[in-house]
């Protein structure tokens, strides 16, 4: 899935990777010692450690490359660097919901959404619902538990 496609991320989420790359590629030597130890016990067809260490291997790399692709097209950017009267990446808006209730997200990279924080991926369906949109703009989406209905109180560059 090789895209040149640019990845847009918070600098917290660029150090996350860069955090979870440098683990990832700590833990290579131990699985291959796993392999080397598994492998000194015989019969490989029936080694459920060397099946077990090889699977991890396979994981780990396949993390790895997923992490390097998009360390690679990282385009960090710093929320507070923006303004203006729309909803972009970064922002942070405050909506209300159908009984008026506020509900504060920040639009954020897909590797550093967290709803139960308030960080939505800007690539989630409420994140492209509100892209672009301005303060007072209505938002309608439907979501899976039915159509939700908000409006936009506030964008704030935080």
């Amino acid at each position: 899935m090789a895209s040149h496609e640019k990845y847009p991320m918070l600098a917290e989420g660029y150090a996350k990777l860069a955090a979870d790359l440098k683990r990832l590629r700590e833990e290579r030597p131990k699985i291959v010692d796993a392999i080397e130890e598994a492998r000194a016990h015989g019969d490989l067809s029936e080694n459920a450690e060397y099946h077990a260490a090889k699977e991890r291997q396979g994981q780990v790399e396949a993390t790895i490359g997923d992490i390097e692709d998009k360390i690679g097209r990282a385009q960090i950017i710093d929320p507070a660097t923006l303004s203006g009267n729309k909803i972009v990446f970064g922002a942070t808006v405050t909506l209300l919901d159908e009984d008026d209730r506020p509900i504060k997200y920040q639009l954020v990279g897909e590797t550093e959404a967290d709803a139960n924080a308030g960080r939505i991926s800007y690539n989630s369906p409420l994140g492209r619902a509100l892209i672009g949109r301005e303060v007072d703009d209505e938002v309608e989406l439907t979501v899976p538990s039915g159509d939700k209905y908000y409006q936009v109180q506030k964008i704030e560059f935080i």
